[in-house]
């Protein structure tokens, strides 16, 4: 059962009908996909927030657009840099029994052995593209790494049955491995970061199939 979240439809685009839905503590947002028409809606702040905490940042929302409802997820929003608040929503419309390509967060878990004896750990990848139907989705995938050992590597293929998803990577890829203390002075600090989390680490592009 879909949460549901209430949207009007927008029919004003000028800037200042954008700014007098923010400032009645709405946001501004378009539902998008293969089998629908673009539409621009507004939705409450709060019941989006309420919404997100409820179904998770992948979940599938029911929105319903004054009346009529439509499965959707969160593909991506953007964000005021200074106070922080989200200022517009990307809606994907989905069919909950097609697939569809997401990016989904990978969390390394637990105190690697090797770090412990003073290696370090690195992740080269913050993201996995996964294909999944939209209810699949999972909210992160996370690996742990406790018994990792200085020299010793996790790769895509000792992370690939986490759920009934398709992780879209060569299961040779590195996912996190651990460096040996004295390699830690060679790797240049910017070099090291050069992985480091996307700008928007919860964001995921989307792409219908």
């Amino acid at each position: 059962m879909s949460t549901v979240l209430q949207a009007k439809e927008r029919k004003e685009f000028r800037h200042s009908a954008l700014k007098a839905i923010r400032d009645t503590g709405n946001i501004p947002a378009i539902i998008y996909g293969a089998k629908v028409d673009n539409k621009p809606v507004s939705i409450s702040s709060a019941d989006l927030t309420k919404t997100i905490r409820q179904v998770g940042r992948n979940g599938v929302i029911s929105l319903d657009v004054d009346g009529s409802k439509q499965d959707v997820v969160l593909t991506d929003y953007q964000e005021d840099s200074i106070k922080k608040e989200i200022i517009h929503v990307d809606f994907l419309a989905v069919d909950k029994s097609s697939k569809i390509n997401v990016d989904v967060r990978l969390v390394l878990v637990g105190e690697a052995a090797g770090v412990k004896d003073g290696g370090v750990l690195q992740q080269p990848l913050h993201q996995l593209a996964v294909t999944s139907t939209p209810d699949q989705i999972p909210q992160q995938i996370e690996v742990d790494v406790t018994n990792l050992q200085v020299g010793e590597t996790l790769t895509i293929a000792d992370i690939l049955y986490q759920g009934t998803f398709t992780i879209n990577h060569e299961n040779d890829e590195v996912v996190a491995s651990i460096l040996p203390p004295k390699q830690e002075e060679e790797i240049n600090a910017g070099e090291q970061q050069a992985g480091g989390h996307p700008d928007n680490e919860e964001g995921r592009e989307t792409t219908p199939e």
